[in-house]
């Protein structure tokens, strides 16, 4: 074999090596605040020093607006195999009915808890659509000029 074959698979085998490489497809997602930011943080501390400290949480609980959630992940991606969690924090902020700061939390991913995702489906109540009208129903109930009716006229 020749030398310029061979310095021609070396150099095809290292670019292969290098499109695997696993910290190409590393992204990182939320705001988290800095350990010394979150430092600063007290109980007793208003929602208003809170930003001004740490910036806006990355969630509010919709449910009680008195829980705001800070968090950061980073997720690792290799070409199509699916997207691993490589690391999770979690800061949650709690706040009383003054507005006031009354619990600080912070959590990482050994924290958390796999859920299996139930695939059984729900029936529904009512109308139960046959096969044609489950297909064929829409067919021509789209107009795309919008139908006045002449009496309006």
């Amino acid at each position: 074999m020749s030398t310029n074959k061979i310095f021609i698979m070396c150099v095809a085998f290292s670019i292969v090596l290098s499109a695997c490489s696993n910290d190409l497809f590393l992204t990182h997602n939320g705001n988290m605040p800095s350990n010394e930011r979150i430092s600063q943080l007290k109980i007793g501390d208003t929602k208003e020093q809170v930003v001004r400290t740490l910036g806006a949480p990355s969630s509010v609980v919709s449910f009680d607006k008195n829980t705001w959630i800070y968090m950061s992940s980073a997720i690792k991606r290799v070409a199509f195999m699916e997207p691993k969690e490589v690391s999770r924090d979690i800061l949650t902020i709690e706040f009383n009915n003054e507005g006031k700061i009354s619990n600080i939390q912070r959590l990482s991913k050994a924290d958390g808890k796999e859920i299996a995702v139930s695939t059984d489906a729900t029936k529904s109540q009512g109308h139960e659509p046959g096969f044609f009208e489950k297909y064929f129903g829409g067919v021509g109930g789209y107009s795309p000029f919008p139908v006045v009716d002449p009496r309006q006229l």
